[in-house]
């Protein structure tokens, strides 16, 4: 069994009375399939009047013998309305039988499908929550890799794919097989050595369709994988828009996206050129086989003849034979369709697997603490961390008492914001440990620790909502007034108030509609609203201009009043009143002590302020 397809069957397990229900019905879908051809025999043989006379009511003699039982219970009514009421009776009789036996088919065959519905739309929502859950769940780490519309491909594409092609397997294993299976059984019934000829058509029409198939899950992973890539040009390009056209790159970046789509039409093309081949050629060999039958039926029919000097085989029965065989070809087909499209779901249900099965390495220990205040410190001993060879921080060891305004300065790549993503475990320490009132925070859950901080980041991450609703991820049960408060402690209730909606205007994709300093003032109203002990700020101010800085820094000044706050900060001009300076260099720490003290020490900080004083 394929590895990827024992991963989907854990799936179906909430299903499992779709799926029995779903074999029940395609049991007897086929069954009836093939019962709608043999009730063709007596209606034929009442049109030519070469009906077998049954003129003693059968009697019951075992579950072995019902088909015996069957046949002849309804010869005797034909006898019986045939010289009763004249052969016009026993029409309606057997053209009624034909009729039900046909709309039976049908109907189980809605009840087979709508239980395949329900199954595959229930394993698209699982596997999509099951997804998303593990997407959001995977460390910030596995992102740095990794392309976002890749992501969206898998979760959207990929999981759509294995719904839509890999569950054409049921039909593949119960409804197709069984319909030929029934057909070949009274086929073989009607004339074996007719059926002779079907045997020798199966085999060879298999091998040559699975010839065909072969590198279909290879080329159908390829154009998958190309359709994540195409997915992430248009997701970085819109989200770059700006300075794609700023750099007059339209050019350059419609180049990717058409040899990404040139390189999705040729798989494609090739793809589909072998699907539409299989269903052609399998019923083509179905015509071929259906044609010497023909031939070779209608010899037995007209030309051969039994010692008695009757035909070999009966007209109406060789109709009916050939009405049976191609009762084959459909299911033919729809099995050489489906072994296709089965493969084409399993390389989509390995990428999806891929996603799944990826180890989140940053998770809850076993019985971690719930942490839920803040009372001393927090201490960070002897950190050696890198994220690819060379180490970001070397022997890093620092301490930021309950209430005080500890400051990290430093030019770019310093590994100040190292240290917020190792405080808001965004990564784990590799040597060393972070503690939080002595316990570790390794040793706490991720929510806890996670509750106990405030970030606010260079990036004002704003989403496509409403200011109450990108405030409320701070606070989910915040009344308005609390929001408003917020705002105000980050001094931006006074352009809110003055927009059409107010706290509920929308403000745009990433919150487009707003300016730098109105979108950063937002960010920290939604870390106010938190009323975390500890506050983070990560670059606050460092992409904002002079008018829009002093508004956020009166915003942070407000916030970090009473609180444990760790300052990354690139302009010293927002970290002067700041308890204490640490001046970072090359992961180290090189200077530390008050603005006023490291000025007199005329040593790295100094330099700064003097570089700074000039820019």
């Amino acid at each position: 069994m394929d590895e990827n397809l024992k991963k989907i069957l854990p799936f179906l397990k909430p299903y499992k009375s779709n799926v029995f229900w779903n074999v029940v019905f395609n049991v007897l879908y086929a069954l009836f399939s093939t019962l709608s051809y043999i009730m063709l025999i007596p209606m034929l043989q009442v049109l030519f009047e070469n009906t077998d006379r049954v003129i003693e009511k059968p009697k019951w003699e075992s579950i072995f013998k019902i088909t015996n039982y069957g046949k002849d219970y309804l010869y005797f009514y034909i006898t019986k309305l045939s010289e009763e009421n004249g052969p016009q009776y026993a029409l309606i009789l057997v053209v009624s039988l034909v009729i039900s036996t046909f709309l039976l088919k049908n109907i189980f065959n809605y009840f087979a499908l709508n239980h395949l519905m329900l199954l595959k739309n229930g394993f698209l929502k699982d596997v999509r929550n099951k997804m998303f859950d593990k997407i959001i769940g995977l460390p910030i780490s596995y992102y740095s890799e990794k392309r976002k519309g890749d992501m969206m491909a898998r979760m959207l594409g990929d999981v759509n794919e294995v719904r839509n092609s890999f569950f054409s397997i049921l039909e593949l294993i119960i409804k197709e097989p069984l319909t030929i299976i029934f057909s070949i059984g009274a086929m073989l019934a009607i004339s074996f050595k007719l059926t002779l000829f079907v045997f020798i058509f199966i085999p060879i029409s298999g091998f040559v369709i699975s010839k065909i198939g072969k590198s279909l899950k290879g080329k159908s992973k390829k154009a998958q994988n190309e359709n994540g890539y195409l997915i992430s040009v248009v997701e970085e390009t819109l989200g770059g828009l700006k300075v794609v056209k700023s750099y007059n790159a339209e050019g350059a970046f419609t180049q990717k996206f058409n040899n990404s789509i040139d390189r999705l039409y040729r798989l494609t093309n090739s793809i589909g050129r072998k699907n539409n081949l299989s269903s052609p050629l399998s019923e083509f060999m179905g015509i071929v086989v259906i044609a010497i039958l023909l031939w070779y039926g209608g010899n037995m029919v007209l030309v051969e003849r039994l010692a008695n000097g009757e035909p070999m085989l009966e007209g109406a029965h060789f109709l009916a034979y050939m009405g049976l065989a191609y009762n084959i070809l459909t299911p033919a087909k729809a099995i050489s369709k489906a072994s296709y499209q089965t493969k084409s779901g399993l390389a989509a249900a390995e990428r999806v697997f891929d996603v799944l099965e990826v180890e989140n390495t940053i998770t809850d220990k076993e019985n971690a603490v719930v942490k839920t205040s803040f009372d001393s410190s927090i201490t960070i001993e002897n950190i050696n961390f890198k994220y690819e060879e060379e180490n970001v921080l070397k022997n890093f060891s620092l301490e930021v008492p309950k209430g005080k305004t500890v400051a990290l300065v430093g030019q770019s790549g310093s590994g100040k914001s190292t240290i917020a993503n190792l405080l808001t475990r965004f990564y784990d320490v590799q040597e060393g440990s972070v503690k939080i009132d002595g316990i570790d925070i390794k040793d706490m859950t991720l929510e806890s620790l996670r509750h106990l901080m405030g970030l606010v980041t260079q990036d004002s991450i704003l989403f496509n909502d409403t200011i109450k609703n990108n405030i409320l991820l701070g606070k989910q049960d915040a009344t308005d007034e609390e929001i408003i408060a917020a705002l105000k402690v980050a001094n931006a209730y006074e352009f809110v108030k003055d927009l059409p909606n107010g706290i509920e205007t929308n403000i745009g994709d990433a919150g487009g509609k707003l300016s730098g300093g109105q979108k950063q003032r937002l960010s920290i109203a939604r870390a106010v609203l938190k009323n975390p002990p500890i506050m983070i700020l990560d670059e606050a101010t460092s992409a904002l201009d002079t008018e829009s800085e002093k508004f956020v820094q009166v915003a942070l000044e407000n916030m970090m009043q009473n609180r444990t706050s760790i300052v990354i900060a690139h302009r010293l001009s927002t970290i002067q009143k700041a308890d204490k300076i640490v001046v970072m260099q090359k992961g180290e720490i090189v200077e530390q002590g008050t603005h006023d003290e490291l000025l007199a020490l005329n040593g790295t900080y100094s330099k700064l302020v003097m570089m700074q004083s000039f820019e």
